[in-house]
């Protein structure tokens, strides 16, 4: 036997009290809540980030910890708003969970080097500019990014290096100090002057205006070794001039010495033959 549906049977009353005004409410706050939550995380958001903006942060890693603070906020009042609906968010959390996880052990050496890019970002052991030696690379920094760097060498070529594999080895900036100190070694003959050659390289380094007075130059004998007498030859310039100040040291030192009859000597060795009898 069929049945027909017979509106006038409902009890309307009963409905409105038992689902309507309560869904009703509950539709009225979860509104309430995701409007003012998306409202909050906003503020928040913009707050953080003039506090970081304050705090000289690199503006791309503000631009980004801002966006990541942002969808986490969001994504609680999503769930604070689902909440005031009724839906179980306690599995919805784990289900969120355990995709984060997943998606974590994917992007495990990406997080690493984000992880490394915001450490170099926030105690910046290098800035865009500095010459470095980084990652295996050495050369000019051009850019210091959230996952990479980007360094120019110095034949002109662009490398990009994971910024893990700069922050978890040894950096060396040769940009960091004003100055620089030139480390040379100058091997002369053992039957030259010494004492000449110390005057002439005294001579050459005072006549030199790119070396600084402050800290002071220092020179002197080094090593006897098997063939040359070395002589050390550090004076302090400005990190700008170092290397074009010590390409022009070894030319004006090898040109004054031979000027003056102070030999730089190849290496060499001494073989004695002893002739004895023949045995019978």
């Amino acid at each position: 036997m069929n049945s027909v549906f017979d509106p006038s049977k409902l009890d309307w009353n009963q409905l409105l009290q038992a689902y309507a005004i309560p869904w009703g409410i509950k539709l009225v706050l979860a509104l309430i809540v995701l409007i003012i939550g998306l409202w909050l995380a906003g503020t928040i958001t913009r707050l953080i980030g003039k506090a970081l903006a304050r705090a000289r942060l690199d503006e791309m890693l503000v631009r980004f910890l801002e966006a990541i603070i942002k969808t986490l906020l969001q994504v609680v009042v999503v769930i604070a708003a689902l909440g005031q609906l009724g839906v179980q968010t306690t599995s919805l959390i784990a289900i969120l969970g355990a995709a984060g996880l997943a998606i974590g052990l994917a992007l495990q050496n990406s997080l690493s080097n984000f992880a490394a890019g915001v450490l170099l970002l926030v105690f910046k052991p290098f800035k865009a500019g500095d010459f470095v030696e980084a990652g295996g690379v050495t050369g000019i920094v051009e850019q210091v990014r959230v996952f990479n760097s980007v360094l120019r060498t110095l034949d002109n070529r662009e490398i990009t290096v994971p910024n893990g594999k700069i922050y978890n080895n040894v950096i060396t900036n040769y940009s960091a100090r004003d100055t620089r100190r030139i480390d040379l070694v100058v091997g002369i003959s053992y039957d030259s002057d010494i004492r000449k050659a110390k005057e002439l390289v005294e001579s050459i380094i005072t006549g030199d205006e790119r070396i600084l007075k402050d800290p002071a130059p220092s020179w002197g004998v080094m090593d006897l070794a098997d063939s040359s007498v070395n002589l050390y030859i550090r004076p302090w310039v400005a990190a700008s001039d170092y290397w074009v100040t010590r390409c022009d040291l070894l030319e004006v030192i090898k040109t004054t010495f031979d000027a003056n009859g102070i030999g730089i000597p190849f290496p060499q060795m001494d073989v004695h033959l002893q002739h004895g009898k023949a045995e019978t």
